[in-house]
């Protein structure tokens, strides 16, 4: 990897700092500060030579380009020393299906925390138990007391910590022990923190996974995955990338790029307005109680301030108990919070959500209506008031 002045960085600096200078080189880009976007699929050879050897440094668009390799360049500097190398996926559920095909075959035993993105499950289900792989689901606050389930075909172990609607927060770190006592790869969901508040290659994962449509771009203007692996399981990753010719246009690509160099900016105000909404929501009448893993109250708050250095703008709440139509009306009501199936973005979102038709290994029964909320980069006394005018709505239609 070069800076910006082509140059190689020193490995003191700030991650920070490798966000914005990673993966530029001003003097192969003519003096221009951002990297060109290659639209293209063919690569000439300049020989019979070279072609038969495929001798070159690039042979062919869907194998990378410039802008792909600036990319990587940025997403292996966010990810630590531990990175062996990123993957592009078109987008988050994409890196997960690719991830779990790479490491996965006829036979093998995969266990799944039961607090999983929702669509995970249906890899897991419609598509992998067709090739004869058996999924199993687990307690996220299983920890070491994993080591039950395992079986001797149990191949890999998926976590999400923290999970991406109830956020129950997994110990990682002990289930990654056992994992790797048991010679399973421990494959990660890392969408929530990013890279940047949790280097989860550094805590026993072997491949982490983000959906980079969410704050990598931070603009919801794009769709987008990534699959970062260590040494021991980065040759799998490559190859399944290969084979299953996945791919991402080079204008996502650009867009990726751009908003990383910004993602520390940005992911602190989140970290600030979604920390403070959730202090004031917490103390609200009609809130039952808040469910964020940076609260000093939260069950999870330990492991989180173990292994994170920061949180996003995301996380639930419980309402007391109320009829639906008065929680569609507080919905309704809203102005600035959006109701949308995404988050990450500069916007702010409310999603009504219920676990329980899809657990497995654990009972959800929160006590109340759930709502999932992602604080965006508007003022947060401006959303404070809409959501006074939502409670208003919802109590008036008690």
């Amino acid at each position: 990897m070069t800076s910006s002045d082509g140059s190689t960085p020193s490995r003191s600096q700030d991650v920070t700092t490798r966000l914005v200078t990673a993966g530029r080189d001003t003097k192969a880009q003519k003096g221009f500060v951002n990297p060109p976007v290659f639209h293209g699929s063919t690569v000439l050879y300049p020989s019979a030579e070279d072609l038969h050897a495929h001798r070159a440094e690039f042979t062919y668009g869907r194998h990378g380009t410039p802008t792909t390799r600036a990319l990587q360049d940025v997403l292996m500097a966010l990810e630590g020393p531990q990175c062996a190398g990123v993957g592009l996926a078109p987008s988050g559920l994409s890196a997960i299906s690719t991830t779990l095909l790479a490491v996965l075959k006829a036979g093998d035993h995969l266990l799944v925390c039961d607090n999983a993105y929702r669509p995970t499950r249906n890899v897991c289900e419609k598509l992998l138990r067709r090739y004869g792989i058996e999924t199993s689901y687990f307690d996220p606050l299983i920890g070491a007391g994993i080591a039950a389930l395992f079986k001797p075909n149990t191949r890999a172990v998926l976590v999400e910590a923290p999970g991406s609607q109830s956020f129950e927060m997994p110990d990682v770190r002990a289930i990654s022990a056992v994992a790797h006592a048991h010679g399973a790869l421990m494959i990660d969901d890392n969408t929530w923190a990013t890279p940047l508040y949790r280097r989860s290659l550094e805590q026993g994962i072997d491949i982490s996974m983000q959906a980079g449509t969410k704050y990598f771009s931070g603009h919801s203007d794009i769709m987008f995955g990534t699959i970062a692996a260590n040494a021991k399981a980065w040759p799998l990753v490559q190859e399944a990338i290969g084979v299953l010719g996945v791919c991402v246009g080079p204008d996502d690509v650009y867009l990726a790029l751009r908003g990383l160099r910004t993602l520390s900016v940005r992911l602190a105000q989140h970290h600030r307005s979604g920390l403070e909404m959730a202090r004031w929501l917490a103390a609200r009448p009609e809130v039952e109680r808040v469910l964020h893993p940076a609260l000093e109250t939260d069950p999870a708050h330990a492991i989180w301030k173990r292994d994170f250095t920061g949180a996003s703008g995301l996380f639930s709440i419980v309402l007391k108990p109320v009829p639906q139509t008065a929680v569609d009306a507080m919905l309704n009501t809203l102005k600035l919070f959006g109701m949308g199936f995404s988050w990450g973005g500069f916007e702010s979102l409310a999603i009504p959500f219920d676990c329980s038709d899809y657990r497995t290994a654990t009972k959800w029964s929160p006590g109340g209506p759930t709502l999932r909320l992602h604080i965006g980069l508007e003022s947060l006394d401006d959303l404070k008031a809409d959501l006074d005018r939502g409670f208003a709505a919802l109590k008036a239609a008690r």
